[in-house]
């Protein structure tokens, strides 16, 4: 007869399990959740991944120069009347700790509707950066954390147009975006890559 008490097996399999479970949890707080929230990276893959970045969610110097901008981002509470021209549909699944960006292309004066959702709260910076000088000359003009945001706005120069999501949470997010208006193309980062995409027109005529 065997002197094992009933359910030691068992009993010793979940505490096992237990402890895995906490060590995993251990590691993604050391490698995910300090390098995003705190800007600590003791093993040196925040920076490799770019989570150190999530820490500051200002746009310093793109920020300063955006707020000297009027008549460019107009917030609305609803979802704005339809721009006239293209119109685009986008939903994007951000995994844990994940960030994307999309951004169109517009001419100085041209005027889009928008309106994203997203399940969860979302980090995000709405910005811009001309043709003529790049990404140096960059302008962010509503850099804030939240799961919605709604209005107009109406580029200030020719060049590159949109938003950056970070998902700062260890549940995925689903974000959805609509918009419509004077675009004349769209790009998407995801994992570092920048790709052009196509339009997927929405089936309405509101953003």
């Amino acid at each position: 007869m065997s002197d094992e008490p009933a359910g030691g097996p068992n009993r010793r399999k979940t505490v096992l399990l237990g402890a895995m479970a906490a060590v995993a949890l251990t590691a993604i707080g050391v490698i995910f959740v300090l390098p995003a929230e705190l800007g600590i990276d003791p093993t040196g893959l925040g920076k490799q991944s770019g989570l150190t970045e999530m820490a500051n969610p200002q746009a310093g110097e793109a920020l300063e120069r955006g707020r000297k901008r009027t008549g460019v981002l107009t917030p609305s509470q609803t979802a704005p009347a339809a721009e006239p021209g293209a119109s685009d549909h986008w939903t994007y699944v951000l995994g844990p700790y994940e960030e994307v960006e999309l951004k169109y292309t517009l001419d100085k004066g041209g005027a889009i509707a928008f309106a994203w959702r997203a399940d969860g709260s979302l980090n995000y910076d709405m910005h811009a950066h001309p043709f003529e000088g790049g990404e140096a000359l960059t302008e962010s003009y509503a850099v804030a954390k939240g799961d919605s945001q709604s209005g107009r706005y109406v580029a200030a120069f020719s060049g590159i147009h949109g938003w950056h999501w970070q998902n700062r949470s260890v549940s995925p997010v689903t974000l959805t975006l609509n918009t419509s208006g004077q675009i004349k193309g769209s790009m998407l980062m995801d994992g570092r890559q920048e790709q052009d995409r196509a339009l997927s027109p929405t089936a309405s005529s509101t953003p």
